[in-house]
């Protein structure tokens, strides 16, 4: 059974979250190649991860617009908002870490760096799948689990690079800007299991 039988008008609000899980997912896909590509040629994809977060961000606005004019919605309307600017700062945070490689002028990307960008890639899969499903949810609970461990190991990520960072680097600038790129990348990490506890949530209440 789905979440609520509501007017088939209101199943937008669906449709219009799978297509944010989708830029997540490509703008994870574009940090991961960006950081991956041995030509240092960063400027292309980060314009591309640019593009992807100003969609989002009219997405974002569809649905606050969408919510001001529905009188039935699928799930409480305080979620629903919870839920689109969540799944929306997912994507300003890979824009936010893509434009730091560049404004910092980084050249030589650390491994820690490009295992956060696979991490953030795994779990917009996860939330894309689960996404896809929330109308009538299910094998929902293993990709939730999936989610946190991929959290935990996020976290893992970060604390060894910020200590390897302030333990072997010794050039000041070069500490200042990596530390500055982990915190966006581990944000984002952070981000992504922030809505999979808000549809964990919405489920529970719903089902």
């Amino acid at each position: 059974m789905g979440l609520l039988n509501f007017l088939p008008r209101e199943e937008q609000y669906f449709d219009l979250f799978i297509q944010m899980t989708l830029y997540i997912s490509s703008a994870a896909r574009e940090l991961k190649e960006m950081l991956a590509d041995k030509n240092h040629d960063y400027v292309e994809y980060a314009q591309r991860i640019k593009r992807l977060e100003h969609a989002c961000d009219e997405l974002t606005h569809n649905i606050s617009t969408k919510l001001n004019k529905s009188f039935i919605t699928p799930f409480d309307r305080e979620d629903i908002y919870l839920m689109s600017t969540a799944l929306d700062d997912i994507v300003d945070l890979i824009d936010d870490a893509a434009r730091a490689i560049i404004i910092f002028d980084v050249h030589e990307i650390t491994d820690y760096a490009r295992d956060f960008a696979d991490v953030i890639e795994r779990m917009a899969e996860q939330l894309k799948e689960i996404v896809s499903t929330l109308k009538r949810p299910k094998n929902v609970t293993q990709r939730l689990v999936e989610i946190h461990r991929l959290e935990n190991e996020g976290d893992d990520i970060y604390h060894a690079a910020i200590a390897e960072l302030f333990h072997d680097e010794h050039d000041a600038l070069t500490v200042l800007k990596w530390k500055e790129v982990y915190e966006k990348l581990e944000a984002a990490v952070d981000r992504c299991e922030n809505v999979a506890n808000i549809i964990e949530s919405v489920i529970i209440k719903h089902t």
